[in-house]
């Protein structure tokens, strides 16, 4: 069998590596640092079954300047770098038309479908049971006239997708809530999606799963690929094919080998609170775009999206916003990190990962794009990608006709 080099140790670059394993390939994972311990580490901690359907944008330009002035605390821009992101910004857009949308979704929630099943194998081999709960996560409105709306959609929702989820009046959300104060009107739970204690520790667990099965995780630089007769060195390793898993950093390595990638950053925020805030599970407060997720280290505020391909700023508007909304509705406690952390989600024009293989180099495979679902997704597409590396195509339809 190859050998092989996957380049990144997030979630989705170990998730290729256990895949290109069980095919009985030698595989070797470079990143600069430990597994789970970048992208991988800041998300909100859902392994998602229900957004069968991927972000897109609002076709309406009036709503999209409503986003871009603060509605819902769902966007913020840094008018500095936004130039750099107009192109494929634009192309985003053009994929968010219902006609283009059409053609995206099929293939999407093909991939959403098989996420947690893909995960709970991976769950189980590697001992991660304790990071996992199993109850789903809230959809909580702020106003009737929300959830009543929320309702009709995820009724269509289970019409066309069959997914489960159940309704709770503000009475019986603080039922099963205590910890939430009054103010909500009501929430959704679906009840499908897993959620993580500790995403980064996830990744880790099975980050050891990998090595515990021969595989090899070793500190370098990605960047350094570069050729080697017919195959690639990096780091210090030699093998056949070399897998491009670096999220955002992607398109920095393949510019230097000719290839130019149009990708929307959009950077996301978190910081944890120490309060006995009482949640069982994850809550998505719609009004206010922000996750409040229980973690082992407290509880997490996740944000939304900020465009933005500069820093990060050190006091960020979405997460100052979601954390007053958060003040109101539980006992938050005391921010546990000094400065919040940030990360980018490495998003691609046509809305869909890019799985294949390097137009113009033989052995060069790219695995990369997935969005705001890498976490999700990551064990999905690395399977596709081990099948294709194989000779079967078959799983990649719509994966493969990327930006390069």
């Amino acid at each position: 069998m190859a050998q092989i080099v996957v380049l990144g140790a997030g979630m989705v670059g170990i998730c290729t590596a256990l895949a290109l394993q069980a095919r009985g390939h030698e595989c070797v994972v470079i990143d600069r640092t430990s597994p789970g311990s970048e992208t991988s580490y800041g998300n909100a901690g859902l392994i998602q079954a229900e957004a069968v359907e991927p972000y897109s944008l609002p076709a309406s330009p009036l709503t999209m300047l409503r986003m871009a002035l603060g509605w819902r605390n769902a966007l913020n821009l840094q008018w500095t770098s936004l130039p750099a992101q107009v192109p494929a910004l634009y192309s985003y857009w053009l994929s968010s038309m219902p006609r283009s949308l059409q053609q995206v979704i099929p293939v999407w929630g093909q991939l959403v479908s098989e996420a947690v099943p893909r995960h709970a194998a991976l769950i189980e081999a590697s001992g991660a049971q304790d990071l996992i709960r199993g109850s789903g996560y809230w959809e909580a409105h702020a106003s009737e006239a929300g959830l009543h709306a929320a309702i009709l959609d995820a009724e269509r929702r289970k019409r066309q997708y069959g997914l489960e989820f159940k309704v709770a009046d503000a009475a019986a959300l603080s039922r099963d809530e205590p910890g939430l104060k009054s103010g909500l009107a009501g929430a959704i739970n679906w009840t499908a999606p897993l959620s993580c204690l500790a995403p980064g520790e996830l990744v880790k667990a099975y980050a050891k799963l990998f090595e515990s099965r021969g595989g090899s995780i070793v500190a370098g630089d990605a960047l350094s690929l570069s050729q080697a007769g017919k195959g690639w060195q990096v780091a210090g390793e030699s093998a056949e094919h070399a897998v491009v898993s670096l999220g955002p950093w992607s398109p920095n390595l393949l510019k230097t080998f000719g290839y130019r990638v149009p990708m929307v950053r959009k950077r996301g925020y978190h910081r944890h609170y120490d309060g006995d805030h009482g949640l069982t599970r994850p809550v998505l407060l719609v009004d206010h775009s922000v996750v409040l997720s229980p973690m082992l280290k407290g509880l997490r505020i996740a944000t939304a999206a900020e465009l933005s391909a500069g820093t990060p700023l050190h006091n960020p508007r979405q997460l100052a916003r979601g954390e007053t909304a958060a003040r109101s509705l539980v006992e938050l406690g005391n921010p546990v990190e000094l400065e919040p952390w940030s990360g980018t989600r490495p998003c691609l024009p046509g809305m869909l990962p890019l799985v294949c293989e390097a137009k113009r180099h033989p052995g060069l495979w790219l695995h990369f794009g997935h969005g705001h679902q890498g976490f999700t997704l990551g064990p999905v597409t690395a399977e596709r990608l081990a099948r294709v590396i194989d000779g079967d195509a078959s799983g990649i339809h719509g994966l493969d006709a990327g930006v390069i």
